[in-house]
């Protein structure tokens, strides 16, 4: 249905706002709809449970988690950033009468206005909060040491540390379940072409040895063989809360500022300086990436947005010129970077995050030294 090399020339999906600026790589069917579409209906589908038959499957999720729990300070676990996704699940939980351990990863660039709107949610929920302070000296050297990269995933690094607190800190405390913010119907869309793995140890270990300068003695490194201990012999299982629920963007920011005093921060994880910074120049001037044409596709395919407001919203500017210049001077003040120094940066060409070294997909790339003792394994498993 869908052909693998589109036309050469711009072209923009028929029915959403992705095209092959932002990435390259997207595919066409013969009527000009693009492959997202497609997997966006077969993800829902699969995923979002509506009526009836999510009311019944979100109570019986609820049911399992609160028995889990019994005799626990906590039957569950989730991060909060103070954006949209997190702050309304947090709200959910307390309505269905779970008992979360909250838990923030500080990586050095909240703003001011998500640090009040994280006090809002811890106060006004009466929720416990963990805030995991990173080392500022080893995480400003590893996001550099991404820039000096030129690889796109910037953003890899702390997620890779918020999963990894996650996990340490449910069995810590004998938790057994955690609840992601992730949905389908506002985040499905999100290119491979923009992302890396985010448990990805060995990339991020790679990279740093090549451009990093300070040695990484607390950054909470995580693997996939560690997630799989947890998830296997811990019992932890993640449950993405959301896609049991109605879950319509612009209601959901209207009930969270009516009953938690959330404030707006005018963009999609803008609740960091560096995320802003980064959405709003790094990706679309180095890599021309616009990472709000995903976020209103998705809105396009899950009919909470048309596709001509998708396109009135795009028309904005991507970045406020004020502030911009605002960020760019804190950017590189706290990168202690000159501009000359990183406009060379910006300057260098995309390189792709396999060039470096990366976790493989068996035990044996990852772990060259084992490689002598495969053929005695595979005798012993036949």
């Amino acid at each position: 249905m869908v052909n693998s090399i589109h036309d050469k020339g711009y072209k923009q999906c028929a029915l959403s706002v992705m095209d092959n600026i932002s990435d390259p790589r997207i595919a066409f069917d013969e009527q000009g709809i693009c492959s997202y579409y497609y997997q966006y209906q077969q993800a829902e589908q699969q995923q979002v449970l509506k009526g009836e038959e999510g009311r019944q499957r979100l109570a019986a999720i609820v049911e399992k988690i609160k028995a889990s729990g019994q005799g626990k300070p906590y039957d569950c676990i989730t991060g909060v950033s103070g954006g949209v996704d997190s702050t309304y699940l947090a709200l959910q939980a307390k309505k269905l009468g779970l008992r979360p351990l909250i838990v923030h990863f500080d990586n050095g660039w909240n703003s001011e206005l998500s640090v009040m709107n994280i006090e809002n949610i811890i106060t006004r929920l009466d929720f416990d909060l963990h805030t995991m302070v990173v080392d500022w000296n080893e995480f400003k050297d590893i996001q550099l040491a991404y820039l000096k990269a030129s690889v796109v995933d910037i953003e890899a690094i702390t997620d890779h540390a918020i999963i990894g607190t996650l996990y340490k800190l449910a069995v810590q405390h004998g938790i057994k379940y955690i609840l992601s913010g992730t949905n389908i119907v506002t985040e499905f869309v999100l290119p491979s072409y923009w992302i890396w793995s985010k448990t990805d140890h060995v990339n991020i270990k790679a990279i740093h040895k090549t451009f990093g300068t300070v040695p990484l003695k607390t950054f909470p490194f995580f693997s996939n063989r560690l997630k799989h201990y947890y998830v296997r012999t811990k019992g932890i299982e993640t449950i993405s809360l959301l896609n049991y629920m109605p879950y319509e963007k612009a209601t959901v920011k209207e009930v969270i500022t009516n009953e938690l005093g959330w404030r707006d921060y005018g963009g999609k994880h803008y609740e960091s300086i560096f995320t802003r910074f980064y959405q709003g120049y790094i990706l679309p001037t180095k890599f021309l990436i616009d990472k709000r044409k995903a976020h209103l596709s998705t809105l396009i395919f899950s009919g909470q947005i048309t596709k001509e407001e998708a396109l009135e919203e795009l028309k904005n500017p991507i970045y406020d010129p004020e502030q911009f210049r605002t960020d760019y001077e804190f950017v590189l003040k706290k990168f202690k970077l000159t501009e000359p120094e990183f406009q060379g940066i910006m300057a260098q060409p995309r390189k792709e995050h396999n060039e470096y070294a990366h976790e493989k997909n068996n035990i044996w790339d990852n772990y060259p030294i084992l490689k002598p003792f495969r053929g005695l394994w595979r005798k012993m498993k036949a």
